[in-house]
C-alpha cells in the first residue's frame, strides 16, 4: 500500500487554496482525510495529546485513513540517546493506542546537531518496543546529520527493522535504503510558481519512485548509503509533502495520488 499525505491539517493559508470558502474549522481534518490517504501529525513532536484526542481523531477520519505520529522533541532532543528510555515510555502512554488500526509509523526526529554515534543510536533503537496494548507498532528514525550517511547506519538500522526517513531535501541527508517492512519519506521542495507543487515530470518521477519501493525495490535513480538489501516481497510507502511552498503541499499530495 502506498500513502500520500500532508504534515497536519490546521494551516490558516490552506483555507481557500484548499479547505472549501466556509468549512467549519472543525471539519478541517475529515474533509483533507477524504482527500489525502495519511497525515503527519506534527503536534505530537511539541506536546502530549490526551487519548480523548487520538479517540477523535480515529473517529472523524475513514477507514484505511493513516496517521504518522512525530515522537516527542522530549525523546529525541538529548545528548544521550539510550537514556530516552522514561520518554519513549511516556509517549507511548499517552493514548496512542486509541488510533487502533490507524496508527502507523512514530517518527523520532532527531535534532540536527546529533552525531551518528553507533553505539548510542543502538540502544537508542533498541527501546523502541514492537506493539502497545496489542496494536503493532512501526519506528521510523529521521536523521538530519551527514555523518549518518554511511553503511554501518543502514546496517544497524536494518538490524532493530527501523526505516531510515528519506528526506528529499535541501538541508538533510537523503538516505533512501529500505531498512524496515516499510519506507517513509518526507519530500520537501514544494514550490509556489508550480500550480501542483511540483512540475509534472518529478511528480511522476515520485510516483515510479514510491512503486520501487512498494515493489520491494529500490529506485535506481537514489544512490544508496549502504549495501543494497535483499528484494523484499513488498513494502508499505508512506509519503509525505511536508515543507517548502506548504500552500500548495495538499495540490501536490493529491496530484500525486492521482498518479498512483
Amino acid at each position: 500500500m502506498i500513502r500520500v499525505g500532508i504534515g497536519g491539517w490546521t494551516f490558516a493559508p490552506w483555507r481557500g487554496p484548499f479547505y472549501p470558502k466556509g468549512l467549519p474549522h472543525k471539519d478541517e481534518l475529515a474533509y483533507a482525510a477524504g482527500r489525502v490517504t495519511a497525515i503527519e501529525v506534527n503536534g505530537t513532536f511539541y506536546r502530549t495529546q490526551s487519548p480523548a484526542s487520538f479517540a477523535k481523531w480515529r473517529a472523524e477520519t475513514p477507514d484505511g485513513f493513516v496517521f504518522a505520529l512525530k515522537g516527542h522533541r522530549f525523546v529525541t532532543n538529548r545528548k544521550v540517546l539510550a537514556e530516552a528510555g522514561p520518554g519513549v515510555e511516556t509517549f507511548l502512554a499517552s493514548g496512542i493506542a486509541e488510533l487502533g488500526p490507524k496508527l502507523g509509523p512514530i517518527n523520532w526526529q532527531l535534532a540536527a546537531t546529533k552525531r551518528f554515534d553507533p553505539d548510542d543510536v543502538d540502544a537508542f533503537l533498541a527501546l523502541l518496543p514492537k506493539e502497545r496494548d496489542g496494536i503493532p507498532l512501526r519506528h521510523a528514525l529521521e536523521v538530519r546529520h551527514a555523518s549518518f550517511a554511511v553503511p554501518e547506519f543502514v546496517a544497524l538500522a536494518r538490524r532493530h527493522g527501523v526505516a531510515i526517513v528519506f528526506a528529499d531535501s535541501d538541508e538533510f541527508p537523503a538516505i533512501p535504503d529500505p531498512t524496515a517492512e516499510f519506507v517513509y519519506a518526507r519530500l520537501q521542495r514544494c514550490r509556489e510558481a508550480e500550480p501542483d507543487g511540483y512540475p509534472a515530470a518529478e511528480l511522476d518521477a515520485w510516483a515510479d519512485r514510491a512503486r520501487s519501493w512498494d515493489a520491494g525495490g529500490v529506485p535506481a535513480d537514489l544512490p544508496l548509503a549502504g549495501p543494497k538489501a535483499p528484494k523484499a516481497a513488498g513494502r508499505d510507502v508512506f509519503c509525505f509533502i511536508i515543507a517548502g511552498d506548504k500552500v500548495r503541499a495538499p495540490l501536490a499530495a493529491q496530484a500525486l495520488i492521482g498518479r498512483l
